[in-house]
């Protein structure tokens, strides 16, 4: 039997229901000592005198989903984690909103801080997914991922 394949891209704004209900249906595992999350939101920066509305984000998505697998198994073996989940917008979304999720569970709370911070950086640098900039009056610029 094949591995379970994840889907890590989504459509539009992570929404917080989703959130909650990953946390939540955790809470059922008892080998779990430490959660950690990050939670990426969409300013409403103010570039060249024009605030941010939303970020359009796109990728190459058979490239961003395989890279988002390999990151997430190697911190998972690395860090030793119980469980690590990664959800990436895709599409509009308007300041505010959060477009960006990772979840580590570990049974110590030092793994779940390193992991987490590992597979964010290393998402953020390695995976080709791309944000366009759309400002209150409709004009926009690409993002640079920093």
């Amino acid at each position: 039997m094949e591995p379970k394949k994840h889907k890590f891209l989504t459509q539009g704004p992570i929404s917080p229901i989703n959130i909650a209900e990953s946390i939540t249906s955790h809470s059922r595992k008892k080998n779990i000592g430490a959660h950690q999350i990050f939670m990426g939101q969409v300013r409403a920066d103010l570039i060249d005198g024009k605030t941010v509305a939303a970020i359009e984000y796109s990728a190459y998505t058979e490239m961003a989903e395989k890279e988002m697998e390999r990151i997430r198994e190697n911190c998972i073996v690395k860090h030793q984690l119980t469980c690590a989940h990664i959800k990436h917008s895709l599409g509009k979304v308007n300041s505010g909103e959060i477009c960006f999720f990772v979840f580590v569970s570990s049974p110590h709370r030092q793994a779940a801080f390193k992991a987490c911070q590992e597979m964010v950086e290393l998402i953020k640098k390695e995976v080709p997914i791309f944000g366009k900039e759309i400002f209150e009056d409709q004009t926009h610029h690409w993002k640079e991922n920093k």
